[in-house]
Parts: structure tokens; sequence; C-alpha cells
């Protein structure tokens, strides 16, 4: 069976791998969640309480600045790892990973300097952490996290809101379910002023989670003691009471071994006539012991709810993973597989938008049935077909010889001007649903989620489609214009012998009696078209009418043909634009990549750096909560 030790070791690498990415709790991601979850120490105090002195005392080395007034400016995550027996002491710092202190000394002034690089040689506060993991086999796995001293006062130098932010993020600290309070309190004080029991009484009313420390039991005032206190009868707490023996400010000055101290704690207990009978469970060495035993409690009942948020974060992060888009082989092979893979998922939205499964296609059908109509009507036919306009092309198109029976040329050269018309509005459909088709591109493009990581993929398959459809429009004006132009070259004969035909007044007519007309010899009159063919008409050809009925016969027959138009013109388009965007939008740029190596495909796949990094977090925070699970499951523990 493991013991326990391995789930508190457990916790603490989990802790520090949190740390080397940047998450020490309080934020709103995954790992600061995971980072709260998991049971700490925070150890409270005010100034000059010995907190400091409590801290080297558990680990057993002198490594923490001093001085007076303000020193501890910052949070110090301490973080204990046990290891074997005999092998080196050693620091290690969040900010410094890759560096091992031996020399405790430098482990101090290294603290200093990184309190300075944040709040400056000030007496300001900083909310950063600074990181401190000590590997040791004089140590018992716990995570210990000492933060700034209460004070009532600010002193020079110090921000008028000194005490309120102080405690502000004291309260941040020890205000977690799962963060062990350690209320350091000195002996020669009244416990009732104490700013540690105060702030832990209020986030802790049941006192389940304070453990209370008197430190400087040697000097308090003589023929006086802190019995009721430490036995709980003075302020009673749910966790014991720990009395400490501070080094004093001599031991300090002669850099008294630790081991040396701890050993002269103990037989100050030992031999104390007030403390003798509480001696072994006082000191530092037997706190260290103690709060590692209650942190095995704690992490043993927060196992499940510690599991369940590794399980639904580890859900999630395959989820972002998902999302972000799985690691590509270097081989050309994959390399160009993932490239169609991509080019695929594009052409699918693209098609969506088109069908109906995505908004946008609609508009290629609002171009036909609002726009091209619009068009058709708005076209001059009234301006090219006015009286003045027809009578001077039919008259300029007989020449010097007018017409004989009807004005043909006329007729011809009015329906061929009104047909050119017909061009605008025919091309203006194809660049407005060229625009239509462009802009779904676009956006297929950027609703394509795997491709926001490869950007130049990204512009490669977007010019790509861009100039395929530059092609397809260019071959749709074609087809429209000629839809228009056979129009002009081939008149519907049969409309025009549908009309009644006109016939003059040659001389050779003459007039009978109440000015009808009879036919001369050998005419044997008009009896009717036996196939249908309307009456003839005798005409005035210089008669105002005349004109008007060539220019209406003539809008009559350029109606026809806008009808005509009005649902070839549609027809046209989508064959030639939207059937080919859907057919073969990419076809051209298959072809190209196909020809390419393995380098020039490395570079359409070229990724967004943020992208990589994001990924490369998330792949990082995924290994460490599998990691966690893999472990916490085969620990185990003794229930």
């Amino acid at each position: 069976m493991a013991s326990m030790e391995s789930l508190i070791g457990l916790v603490n690498r989990i802790q520090r791998a949190c740390t080397a990415l940047g998450d020490y709790g309080g934020g709103n991601n995954a790992l600061s969640s995971l980072w709260d979850a998991l049971p700490s120490v925070a150890v409270v105090g005010g100034q000059s309480s010995g907190k400091s002195s409590v801290l080297e005392s558990i680990v057993g080395r002198d490594f923490l600045p001093r001085g007076s007034g303000i020193v501890t400016r910052r949070p110090l995550v301490l973080q204990l790892q046990q290891t074997d027996k005999g092998q080196q002491e050693y620091a290690e710092f969040g900010h410094m990973p890759r560096r091992k202190f031996t020399d405790f000394a430098q482990v101090r002034r290294e603290i200093a300097e990184e309190t300075d690089r944040i709040t400056g040689r000030t007496k300001m506060i900083s909310p950063v952490p600074i990181h401190l993991s000590i590997f040791s086999p004089n140590v018992v796995n716990l995570t210990l996290i000492d933060l700034p001293g209460l004070t009532k006062v600010a002193v020079e130098g110090q921000s008028e809101t000194i005490v309120e932010d102080i405690e502000n993020m004291v309260r941040a600290y020890v205000e977690k379910p799962n963060c062990i309070i350690l209320a350091i309190s000195p002996a020669n004080q009244d416990i009732a002023t104490s700013d540690a029991i105060k702030l832990a009484k209020e986030v802790d009313p049941s006192g389940e989670r304070t453990f209370g420390v008197l430190t400087k039991l040697d000097l308090m005032d003589k023929g006086t003691n802190a019995i009721d206190v430490l036995e709980g009868r003075a302020l009673r707490l749910q966790q014991p009471w720990v009395g400490i023996v501070n080094r004093s400010q001599a031991d300090i000055n002669k850099n008294t071994d630790m081991m040396s101290a701890r050993r002269r704690e103990q037989e100050y207990f030992a031999t104390s006539p007030d403390y003798g009978h509480l001696a072994s469970k006082m000191g530092s060495e037997y706190l260290a012991k103690l709060l590692s035993k209650h942190l095995e409690s704690v992490i043993k009942a927060r196992i499940p709810s510690i599991t369940a948020l590794i399980n639904k974060s580890i859900d999630e992060l395959e989820a972002e993973m998902d999302y972000l888009g799985r690691p590509i082989g270097i081989d050309a092979g994959a390399q160009l597989y993932t490239i169609l893979e991509l080019c695929r998922a594009f052409d699918k939205i693209f098609k969506e938008h088109l069908d109906g499964g995505r908004p946008g296609g609609d508009r290629i059908y609002g171009v036909f049935d609002h726009q091209l109509p619009a068009a058709l009507r708005k076209l001059p036919f009234d301006r090219h077909l006015s009286l003045q306009n027809v009578r001077k092309i039919v008259s300029e198109a007989d020449g010097y010889q007018p017409h004989l029976i009807a004005p043909e040329q006329g007729y011809r050269r009015l329906i061929e001007g009104s047909l050119s018309y017909f061009r605008g509005p025919a091309e203006a459909s194809v660049d407005a649903v060229h625009f239509v088709l462009k802009e779904l591109v676009r956006k297929s493009v950027g609703e394509t989620q795997e491709l926001k990581r490869f950007p130049t993929l990204q512009t490669a398959i977007a010019n790509a489609a861009t100039e395929a459809l530059e092609k397809f429009r260019d071959e749709s004006k074609k087809t429209v214009t000629r839809l228009v132009d056979m129009e002009s070259s081939y008149l519907t004969v049969d409309f025009f012998r549908k009309l009644p035909q006109e016939i003059g007044n040659p001389p050779a007519m003459r007039m009978e009696k109440g000015g009808n007309s009879a036919p001369t010899k050998g005419d044997k009159g008009d009896k009717g078209d036996k196939g249908g063919s309307p009456a003839p008409i005798n005409v005035d050809r210089s008669a105002e009418g005349h004109f008007r009925r060539i220019g209406s016969n003539v809008s009559s027959y350029v109606g026809m043909v806008s009808d005509t138009l009005r649902s070839t013109i549609p027809k046209a388009v989508v064959y030639c634009q939207v059937r080919q965007a859907k057919q073969c939008l990419l076809n051209y740029f298959y072809m190209q990549i196909g020809k390419q190596e393995g380098k020039q495909l490395g570079v359409l796949l070229d990724e967004d750096p943020a992208l990589m990094e994001k990924r490369l977090q998330c792949a990082k925070r995924l290994e460490l909560y599998k990691a966690a699970r893999d472990e916490i499951d085969s620990a185990a523990w003794v229930r």
C-alpha cells in the first residue's frame, strides 16, 4: 500500500506543474480551478509575529529575508518535497525552473531581488506570488504560503491603503475552503488582540481549518505562561494549538544551524516546568508533522472532488484540442492529405451556403427575382421608340428610295437598337451573382474552423476560389451576351406575320364613293388570308399613326424578347457560375498542390504562431491532467 505521503507529493507536483504553466489560482481557467481545489497551508500573522522563523524551522533552513517593518511584500508559495535520505538539498524558483540553488543564502537573495523586480525597492506590496520549491530529506511533503504580515498603520513610503490591501490579499487565500490557516500569534502579546486569530475567525468561524501557533514563548514575562491558550481554554479551536520557540536574534546573527536550533527548542519544552507535560506536542518539528498529517486527511476527503474536476477538465481540454486542431504529420503524404481534408471542409460549408443549409444562397435568387426584372423595366425603350426617333430611324433606313410595302429595314434597325440595351442587365446579373459568390467564399473560409490554424492555406484557398469565380464570371458574360446577340441575329418571323399588313395609296388605287377603296382591274379584292393572316390596312405612310404603329409593334416584339431573356439569363448564369462553383471551385487548386513537394506543402501549413502557442499550452495542460489522474488512480490510501 502506498502511503498518503505519495498523495501529498502528487499534490505538490501538480501545483508545481500549474506554476510552470503560469497558473497559481484565483483565475478563471481550468488550471486555476485545479490549483484552488488542491489543499495548501497559508501562514497568516501580524508583522514581526515570527512567521519567518516558523517557516524556517519547518524547512530546517535559514532562507528567508529578514529586517524591520514589512519584509514579505509578495506571497511566497513554498512547496516542500521530501527526497530520499542522503540526497543533497536544493531549491528551485518558478521563474528560474532550470537552476538549482544549493546555497540557501543565494535563495534568500533571490527572494529579495525577485520581490524588488515587481515592487521596486519600496515598501509597496504585490499579489503576484513567488514560487519556491525545496527538495530535502529533512522536510515533509507540504505546501506553505507565506503572506505579507498584517498591519494596522501605514508607515512612510507606503500607500494609505496598505492596511486594507494586505488584508484583502490575505483574505483572497484564506477564504478558499481548501486552504488550511496557520494563524501565527506571539505569546508575549494578548491573544485577544491577535490579527491572525481575528481574521481566521471571520473566514473560518467553526475553526475547522485553523491551526493556532504561539511563537516567542521564551520571551514571555517571568511568572507568566501560555498554558490556557495552548490547552484551548482561553480560545478554543477545532485544531490544536502548537507552541514554538524562535531562534534569538543572537542565534540569527551567529548563523546558528537550524538543526541545532530545533534541538534547543526540544530541550526548552522538555525541561520547562510550565510546558513539560506538553513537550511531545510542541515545537516546529511536531508542527510540520501535524500539518502534514492533517493535510493527508484533507486530501483523502478531497480526492473524489479533485478526480471529478480533473476528469471534467480533461474533457474540456480534449474538446479544445479538437477545436484548435491536432498536430499534423511532417511527411508530404500526410501534409497533402491534411490540405485536401481542409479544402473539403471549406467546400462543404460553401455548398451549404448555396443549397440553403447556411444563409447567403438566397441572395442569388434575389438577383434573378428582383434585380434583373427591375433593371429590365428601367431600360430606355420609351425614348428609343418615341415617335420622333421611330420616324427618324425608319426614314433613314429607306435611304433615297422609300419602302414599297412595309419598312422592314426600319423595323430591323429599331429592333436591333432596342435589343442592344439588354446587354447591360444581362452582364449586371452576372456581376451581381459573382459578388454574392465571392462573399460566400469569404464567409465559408472564415467559418471553416479547421482553416483558422493555417492562415497561409486560408489565403491560398480564398485566392484560388476567387480566381476560379472570375473565370466562371467571364464565361457567364460570354454566354448571356450570346443570348442577347442571338435574339438580334434572327428575329421571330411568326410574330410579324401575325401583324396586319400595311398598304399605301399608289396611283393605281381609285376611291369609290363614300371613301372606300376599290381594287384595280385584275384585282379580285381582299377576301382575307385563308391561313389566318390579318387583313391589309390601308395607311398613309407619312402620317403620325403609321409611325406610332411601327413603334408599338417593335415595343411588343421587344417585350416578348424581354420575357424570354428574363428566363434564359438566370439559367445561363446558374449553369456557368453557380453550378461550376459547386462542382469544380477548387479543381485547379487541387492540380497545383498535387504537383508541389513537401517543403512547399509545409509552407501552406505554416500555422499562426499565437495558435501554435495556444495549442502547446493546451497540450501541456492536458498532459498534466492526465498524469495527475493516472497518479491519483494508482495511489492507494488508508480507507
